[in-house]
């Protein structure tokens, strides 16, 4: 009975401190965090007049006509030596006589800054989510409205932290396409349209990292309506009388 009563004193002591935790982040964090990414959004790095700037160049110089009627860019590796001139990474047997094809640096750095945002917004929705989870009470019959807010708000705070993870996946599968891309251009450095792939693939990335901007604003925002309109509802869902109605 000793150990069990201990047992309880801990997580008692434990759900304490964390509803206060949580709470205090809701409360201070969130409304700050709204303001910061709001003066973000209007900076220079996210300002729609900065697309028509983010344009990089390739390094992959379009070859001599002379060599593509007479079969002599790119030729098949199996046919080819590679001799001691050419670079250990194969440069320029794949017709990279420049070096490496860089990434785009202002997509590198719009990510750089908006990442530890997005994985800070994961980390909150789950401290608020075990907030909100734990204070749920046990099931009984009636009253009950209070228990639906819980829910209704857990249940936006799943979705808040699923799309907030999808904007990690968004970045990977644009480094991935662009990747593909920019190795097409390798292969057929003489067609046009593959380079205005990249810049049409890059710009399109920069309207939608703007847009990821603008929804963890607007999650952190609405998270912190919604919680503090239902406070009292979600930290006591049947009311302090509640021992005394049953």
């Amino acid at each position: 009975m000793g150990m069990a009563e201990d047992v309880e004193s801990k997580m008692s002591k434990f759900k304490n401190e964390f509803f206060a935790e949580a709470e205090k982040q809701v409360m201070e964090f969130f409304p700050n965090k709204v303001t910061e990414l709001d003066e973000m959004s209007k900076g220079e790095m996210f300002s729609m007049s900065t697309m028509s700037k983010i344009s990089v160049k390739l390094n992959i110089p379009v070859p001599d006509p002379v060599l593509i009627n007479s079969h002599e860019v790119n030729p098949p590796l199996k046919k080819r030596k590679v001799d001691e001139n050419d670079s250990i990474q194969g440069t320029k047997v794949l017709g990279l006589p420049e070096g490496s094809v860089p990434c785009n640096h202002h997509i590198l750095a719009m990510v750089a800054t908006l990442k530890p945002s997005i994985c800070t917004l994961i980390d909150k929705c789950n401290l608020i989510k075990m907030w909100v989870q734990l204070s749920i009470p046990k099931i009984e019959d009636g009253n009950n409205f209070g228990v639906s807010v819980q829910e209704d708000t857990l249940s936006e705070i799943r979705q808040v932290e699923s799309e907030a993870a999808s904007y990690l996946d968004q970045v990977s599968r644009y480094y991935i396409t662009r990747g593909k891309i920019v190795s097409k251009v390798a292969k057929y450095p003489h067609v046009e349209d593959y380079r205005q792939t990249i810049t049409e693939l890059d710009e399109k990335e920069f309207i939608s990292l703007r847009l990821v901007l603008l929804e963890l604003r607007n999650h952190y925002s609405s998270l912190y309506d919604l919680i503090t309109k239902n406070l009292e509802k979600i930290k006591k869902p049947r009311g302090s009388n509640t021992d005394s109605m049953y």
